[in-house]
């Protein structure tokens, strides 16, 4: 495809407009691995599953992104993959090997997508946190009382008509303004109130939706103006695959919102067509070479994966 093919398709954003361009309908998306709090042989770093199955229930592959990698590793894989998912979790924002992950495939996203080259990231809780730093430089977070509850969105002016919500049916955008379905597990939050007097944060990102603890209000979800950029402070991948938290939703209406988000990114990966270098070295690279632990009955995550 064209590069102004591609951006014609990315400032239209209308599904009849771009399914008539080039697609690819194999998309591989990376998930970004963090480092586990007590390192052990075979398990330094992990990734929920919950995210695999997310992108898979839409129709993508995953490829781990380890942490600790080369500059040129990350590279090779920038442009081996179609999309990148920065998931929740707990470690640094600023030092840690996610961190420094996030920090180069972010500027790798922005460079292509600056040339023509579609390039969607997604951020979900700490990716979201992560989006934040990377596009401002700054800590900006602040304290909110949200680990552990289910919330409804605030839609601002516009925002289900953005690039990320003009598809979903109206019966689940009415539910997700009215009903707690959108699963929170966060102590820090961009309040609106810092995003409005940061001008990068204004400037880069559009508000879609804000959230409130009862007391502050804060920015759920966002996507940037001139970007394939996403970010939910909210998880949207847990109301379909995580079942060990009972502030979890999984009503008909919830579980709907895990795959028709899903189907979103995914489908914006369908724009890009990186590939690897050759079939075997994509069969080596995929996360089925790698076998899901559970861990359900010790931890919030169903299963893990380690590496």
């Amino acid at each position: 495809m064209s590069n102004f093919a591609l951006l014609f398709c990315f400032a239209f954003s209308t599904l009849s407009l771009c399914t008539t361009l080039k697609r690819n309908d194999e998309p591989i998306i990376g998930v970004l691995a963090q480092e586990v709090h007590s390192p052990r042989p075979q398990k330094a770093s992990y990734i929920a599953a919950s995210y695999v199955k997310f992108l898979e229930s839409a129709g993508a592959r995953v490829v781990p992104v380890m942490i600790n990698k080369t500059l040129e590793e990350y590279k090779t894989l920038f442009n081996s993959i179609n999309g990148i998912l920065y998931p929740g979790g707990g470690v640094s924002i600023l030092t840690s090997g996610y961190a420094n992950a996030a920090r180069i495939f972010y500027e790798l996203a922005i460079e292509a997508n600056s040339r023509g080259d579609y390039f969607p990231v997604w951020g979900t809780c700490l990716g979201f946190e992560e989006l934040t730093y990377l596009t401002s430089g700054k800590m900006l977070l602040s304290h909110t009382n949200t680990s552990g509850v289910a919330l409804p969105l605030v839609f601002t002016n516009g925002s289900r008509e953005s690039r990320l919500f003009k598809g979903f049916p109206a019966e689940i955008l009415d539910a997700l303004a009215s009903e707690p379905i959108t699963a929170n597990s966060h102590g820090w939050s961009l309040t609106l109130a810092t995003y409005n007097s940061n001008a990068d944060l204004r400037k880069f990102y559009k508000v879609l939706t804000t959230s409130s603890d009862g007391k502050t209000e804060f920015v759920s979800t966002m996507e940037a103006y001139g970007f394939p950029i996403y970010g939910t402070q909210w998880h949207p991948e847990k109301n379909a695959f995580e079942m060990t938290e009972p502030y979890i939703p999984h009503t008909p209406l919830a579980v709907k919102t895990t795959f028709f988000m899903a189907d979103f990114f995914v489908n914006e990966a369908r724009k890009n067509f990186h590939k690897f270098q050759d079939e075997e070295v994509e069969k080596r690279a995929v996360i089925y070479n790698y076998n899901p632990v559970y861990t359900g009955i010790k931890s919030a995550f169903e299963q893990v994966y380690y590496f």
